[in-house]
């Protein structure tokens, strides 16, 4: 006869350490880094740096987030980038042919919802992993930018609205960080007390099980790359905003930050389980490396090296630490 025993019982504060232990070390890693880089550049901690980092990060973040729900369902989008660059080149162009900077940002919210939906009914209705759809998108985009510029800058002139989105402040406050921290909240919004974001985990949980209990688990899957599409036009929009110009070599290796932040913050690889507030603070903790290693004179492409570092220890305690059933105050799950 099989013997049962009752599970042990822990306090509300070792199951709320358990449930937020990820968000809670990223937390705690951003801290050390605040602390470190202020204690090493005196130029690290002051208003005007903190907000340069937070107009720097903001595209980032808008990506990242977008980035959250999609790997929420077990998947990626390596062509983020791509995708950056081409609106960020094809918004450029627009305006260079005297287009208005309002009806520019409308078209490429539209034009990136539609490159993100078409690669998203490929992994979602004809079962084409996320990985080859996304990378073969890497590759089309970009050149697509490239073919369309090619290979030059093409500046923006006389557009004062749209530069004030990438270069103006409100209330002291650069106007890119607003737009960026009111997207984060929306997503966190969305994805914890909406109907469609419990969709979304369930999808990443188990796809099949999700339609089988009528949910449209394939539209859901497909959806989300159509919001990365569009947080990706915003990203685009954001950086031709602050530079005054377009470029097919805009976003290069953007892809790792954002995926990097995602999974810094605690967002599973495995699908269903993710943190919009981790991804927040795993954007703002790679963010403050680049500018505080920056500050230290060292070289920049150093930056590559710790970026490929973070990546390495968040998957690694992202599968082996905390997806193996770690508990505090209690024993590793079978």
């Amino acid at each position: 006869m099989s013997q049962y025993t009752e599970r042990a019982r822990t306090s509300a504060a070792v199951e709320w350490l358990n449930d937020n232990a990820q968000v809670l070390s990223i937390a705690l890693f951003f801290v050390v880094c605040m602390t470190f880089f202020g204690i090493l550049s005196d130029t690290f901690l002051t208003t005007g740096n903190l907000l340069n980092v937070m107009r720097q990060a903001a595209p980032v973040l808008v990506v990242a987030v977008a980035m959250t729900f999609v790997i929420v369902t077990a998947g990626i989008d390596l062509a983020v980038g791509s995708i950056v660059a081409l609106i960020n080149a094809l918004a450029a162009i627009l305006m260079a042919n005297g287009f208005d900077w309002g009806s520019t940002v409308l078209m490429m919210l539209v034009a990136g919802a539609f490159v993100g939906l078409m690669q998203g009914w490929f992994i979602a209705f004809q079962g084409i992993p996320a990985f080859i759809v996304t990378l073969a998108g890497m590759s089309i985009l970009r050149g697509v930018a490239l073919l369309i510029t090619e290979g030059y800058s093409v500046p923006i002139k006389d557009q004062a609205g749209f530069f004030w989105l990438g270069r103006g402040t409100l209330m002291g406050l650069p106007v890119p960080g607003i737009i960026a921290v009111l997207i984060a909240v929306l997503g966190f919004i969305v994805l914890w007390r909406t109907r469609y974001g419990r969709q979304v985990v369930a999808v990443g949980s188990n796809l099949e099980a999700a339609r089988r209990v009528g949910m449209p688990a394939r539209w859901i899957l497909c959806s989300v790359y159509m919001v990365s599409g569009i947080a990706c036009a915003v990203a685009g929009l954001l950086i031709a905003a602050r530079l005054g110009s377009g470029s097919s070599n805009a976003a290069v290796g953007f892809e790792m930050q954002v995926i990097a932040a995602v999974v810094l913050g605690g967002t599973s690889l495995m699908g269903g389980r993710g943190s919009i507030i981790g991804t927040v603070l795993g954007t703002l903790t790679i963010s403050i490396i680049g500018n505080g290693l920056i500050l230290l004179h060292v070289s920049p492409f150093f930056t590559q090296i710790v970026t490929g570092v973070i990546i390495l220890a968040a998957i690694w305690m992202n599968t082996r630490l905390f997806g193996g059933g770690f508990k505090i105050g209690g024993k590793k799950g079978n």
